[in-house]
């Protein structure tokens, strides 16, 4: 099973139930540590592709509701894998892709003579 959805948005909540919710965190979890982002920063990249269980899916979201660098990295990380897909998906000018191909029958050519 892996994550339900790929964009993640900070937990939003009442102040009542933040405070709840603040007192559970202190109460059960630690800040954290670099050690915690370094392991977390590394499973975001798996939690963009969809690629954690629900689990680990879940322990990403805490951190980072717990943790504004982290976030920031992940919104970053989020951003540079949007641009490059939609610069993915973009075709060359008609222009480039015929002088790569005339190079490429080139280099086929030498090999196959050489």
């Amino acid at each position: 099973m892996t994550c339900s959805r790929t964009t993640y948005a900070p937990t939003t909540c009442s102040p009542s139930a933040a405070r709840e919710a603040s007192r559970e965190h202190a109460h059960d979890h630690h800040e954290p540590s670099t050690s915690d982002c370094a392991d977390f920063l590394e499973r975001i990249v798996y939690f963009l592709d969809n690629e954690l269980d629900e689990a680990d899916c879940s322990a990403v979201r805490l951190h980072l509701d717990a943790c504004n660098p982290c976030l920031e990295k992940y919104d970053l990380q989020r951003t540079v894998k949007a641009v490059v897909a939609r610069s993915c998906s973009e075709s060359a000018p008609q222009e480039l892709r015929d002088r790569v191909m005339f190079r490429i029958r080139e280099v086929q050519v030498r090999i196959s003579e050489g």
